[in-house]
């Protein structure tokens, strides 16, 4: 699949967020616990530099409970402290806050000297769209003020937001990057959404989830669907689970768009398992 993109803005957000890394204590990263590697940005690092920073695995209930596990422990040993978040649920929020408080000890304690006392922790929150950002914010803020949406690319200006106790945040669009090197980043990041499906050729897009899916294992399909999936084709696949589904048009004909649409947003909400599509090489 040919996923053509980068929008000025996220020029503009990655411009904003060199010229803005200065005023911030530390940095939330947020990816995606489904697709870490893919969900990760790769001029972030380069970015960043030696700014503190805690990646943010969100989504974690969407995600394998002993893949999440891994990835924070391959996250560890490359020296890049990480928090298993599920922020529709306010999972892991207060790990985030006090792990905020230990990375920053030392910078707070050399302004104390300077007579700057009890001045905000700053967070600079960054990560790709639809990784979930904005619902962290409301999580950590109480609040509804930032603006959410099911679509990526809702966010488009840096907000400073800020919160109960010595949290301030500095929120960030999402940014993607030019040209995806690896075919199968663009597929991962558009199984989760994070490519607007205006953009993707929907049909194609779920028959490779389903060549994924039944990779891994062929219970995912089967079990949700109440089908046999052996020796059949993705797109053969598709097909009856449209019929099971209702998916019928005039002449009897199974509609094919609607039956892709419901795998990929059955896949995205969880309900046809908890699936984390890729693993650390360690």
């Amino acid at each position: 699949m040919n996923i053509n993109w980068y929008p000025g803005h996220m020029k503009k957000t990655k411009e904003s967020i060199k010229k803005n890394l200065s005023l911030v204590d530390i940095v939330y990263e947020v990816i995606d616990a489904r697709i870490p590697f893919s969900s990760q940005n790769p001029e972030i690092d380069g970015i960043l530099g030696r700014k503190s920073r805690i990646i943010i695995l969100n989504k974690s209930d969407l995600a394998d409970m002993e893949s999440n596990k891994k990835w924070q422990d391959y996250f560890g040993k490359k020296g890049i402290s990480s928090v298993i978040v599920d922020c529709i649920n306010n999972r892991g929020l207060e790990e985030v806050i006090k792990l905020s408080y230990r990375l920053t000890g030392e910078r707070r304690r050399h302004l104390a000297k300077k007579g700057i006392k009890n001045r905000p922790i700053r967070v600079m929150i960054v990560g790709v769209p639809n990784v979930g950002k904005s619902t962290l914010i409301n999580s950590l803020s109480k609040r509804k003020g930032t603006k959410v949406g099911n679509k990526p690319g809702v966010t488009r200006v840096n907000q400073w937001i800020r919160l109960k106790g010595d949290l301030e945040l500095l929120d960030t669009p999402g940014i993607l990057w030019p040209k995806f090197e690896d075919k199968e980043v663009g597929l991962n990041l558009a199984f989760t959404g994070a490519i607007k499906d205006e953009l993707l050729d929907i049909e194609n897009l779920a028959i490779k989830l389903v060549e994924r899916l039944n990779a891994m294992s062929k219970a995912f399909i089967e079990e949700r669907y109440d089908i046999l999936v052996e020796n059949k084709a993705p797109h053969d696949i598709i097909l009856e689970i449209g019929k099971k589904r209702g998916c019928i048009v005039k002449g009897g004909e199974i509609d094919f768009s609607k039956a892709s649409n419901i795998i990929l947003d059955e896949f995205r909400k969880g309900i046809i398992g908890r699936i984390t599509l890729e693993l650390p090489v360690l």
